[in-house]
Parts: structure tokens; sequence; C-alpha cells
């Protein structure tokens, strides 16, 4: 019978772990009734260096069932890092690695769902939001014009697809190929192949604590994907400096005919504009240069995604 581990990376979530891991045992003890995963199946948290209790709870939770494991890092590494590491320890026990938040908004309700569709021969199954009206306005005008950006930008993403997603043995061994410091798994995943498909659910309010993700995050993660996935950006600058230069090259023969022909040349309003304008736009292109090198700097350093402090994992007991 197949081992199923579910990753959840946590993150100061002592608010929510309680109720978290109450529903996820209550269904994961039906699904080991009902033959659909062995006992030795697994419920993985993964503390990314919290400033609270979590580990705490998650060392309670470990001590009182050992259906729950615990893997600490020894300090903050971010949602991705954290993330992976869950699915290559889970990779050396599970047959299948579920992943999903702490917060209860990834419906857990749809755990069996990816299950079915893992038994029916699927590598990888995606889960996809069915609906974004609790979404404010803003909130999902961007989420759509993130997803539409990293298609653009060359970096195959399915569309209101997180990271509540179902990957085999198999597809963990290929996520273990890719050596890249900067993670962005929602990119990453699609490259891996094999056959997939897709589970949706609709996403609930967090249960309870702040999110994880405010304005400035998502932004910074929107940047982190595309600047991962594409060189896009670069291509665009050169361009951009091509069609510039052209209209320099334009605007010389232009006033040297002017002055030639003995007229003064006017428009020191648009000359200093224009020199702003260019300035700027040099300072942008150097930034988004930056952006590249920063990241090729740190790839070649080849420093560990994260260090794992301890795990608390031992084999479930079984009830006579």
């Amino acid at each position: 019978m197949n081992t199923i581990w579910l990753v959840i990376p946590c993150y100061n979530e002592k608010e929510v772990l309680p109720e978290t891991s109450k529903q996820l045992r209550v269904i994961m003890e039906d699904l080991m009734n009902r033959g659909k995963i062995g006992s030795d199946s697994k419920i993985a948290f993964v503390n990314d260096g919290s400033k609270d209790t979590t580990w705490n709870i998650i060392s309670q939770l470990h001590d009182e069932n050992p259906m729950f494991v615990g893997i600490n890092l020894a300090h903050n590494r971010g949602h991705q890092n954290a993330l992976f590491a869950g699915l290559m320890t889970a990779k050396d026990y599970a047959d299948a690695a579920i992943s999903l938040d702490a917060d209860l908004q990834d419906d857990v309700a749809a755990i069996e769902q990816f299950i079915d569709k893992f038994l029916e021969g699927k590598d990888i199954v995606y889960g996809v939001r069915s609906t974004r009206e609790t979404d404010t306005v803003f909130k999902r005008g961007t989420a759509h014009a993130f997803y539409k950006l990293m298609n653009v930008m060359g970096a195959d993403t399915l569309e209101d697809h997180a990271d509540y997603r179902l990957m085999s043995k198999r597809a963990l061994e290929g996520l273990a190929e890719y050596k890249e410091v900067n993670l962005f798994l929602r990119g990453i995943v699609p490259m891996i192949g094999f056959e997939t498909d897709v589970v949706y659910y609709k996403r609930n309010e967090r249960f309870a604590g702040e999110s994880k993700y405010p304005l400035k995050k998502m932004l910074s993660f929107a940047v982190e994907g595309v600047t991962s996935f594409s060189v896009k950006p670069i291509r665009m600058i050169t361009g951009l400096g091509f069609f510039l230069f052209s209209i320099s090259v334009l605007l010389l023969v232009y006033f040297l005919v002017i002055w030639v022909m003995g007229h003064t040349v006017e428009g020191w309003t648009t000359i200093v504009i224009s020199v702003w304008g260019i300035g700027g736009l040099q300072l942008l292109a150097l930034g988004v240069i930056g952006e590249y090198i920063g990241k090729t700097y740190m790839e070649v350093k080849h420093r560990p995604r994260y260090i794992i402090e301890s795990v608390l994992y031992q084999e479930n007991r079984v009830e006579e």
C-alpha cells in the first residue's frame, strides 16, 4: 500500500497548528482505515526558523502521535526552501508527497482527490483554485497579471496554482536534479515532465494568524520567478537600447539640418526631460542586469539551500 506524506512549511504558525494538525490527522486516519494509503503515511511539518512556539508545538504533536514528523531548519530560509527541504526528506520514505500550506486555506478535503489521481498513474497533480470570489479586486487583478507575466517571460506556470500539489517518488527524484539555489518551484515542477493532472478546489479564508505574503513579498516573489526562468528582461533592455539609439541618430540628423539652414534649435525642456528619462532607463537597465549578476553570484557559491538541525521521525505504532 502506498505511503503518502503531507509536507507543510511553517513559519510562526502557532495559532493554526493545533487545528491544522487535528484536521489533517482525521483525514489521514480515515484514508488509512479505508485502505487508500499505507499505515506508515506521515504528516511532516517543516519549521522554517520560526520565532514563536511553532517548533515546540510540532515536537509535542510528534510525542503524542508518531504520524507527525518534525523537520527543524537551522535558520529561516524562506517558504520555497523550507518546502523543498520537506519534499527531499519525504522522497526517501514516501511513494508520493502532497505539499500544502499550514493556514488551512488549501482545502484539505481535496487530499483524497490528489491520491485518487496518483492511484490512476499520475506523477504530478496540481491543485488549482476553482474561483477567486473571496479575493479583493486588486488581489484578483494582480494575481492574473502575475501569471500572464510569467508565461510571457517564458516560465511555464499554471494559472491559479500555488504550491498545493502531489508529486510521486520519481517526480521528487526528478526535482532533486535541479540544483539552483534560487528556487521557484511553480516554474521548476512543470519542467520535470511525466504525466500530470489537475484537482480543482475552493480556497478558504486563513484560519488564524497573519498572511506571510504581503504585497512586498509578492512583488519580490514575482521578480524571483521572472529572473529565475527567463533572460527576456535583458533582451528587452537590448531592444529598447537599440530603439533609443536609432531615435537619437535620427534626431541628430534633424538638428544638424536645422542648424545648417540657420534656424535656432529650441526645446530645452524636451532635452532636459529626455536626459532624465534616458538616465532613468539606464538605471533601470543596470538594476535588471544587477539582479541577474546577483543570482549568478549566489549560484556559483554553491551554498546549501538549507541546513536541517533536527528531524523528529519514528515508525507509526500499530494499535492492537
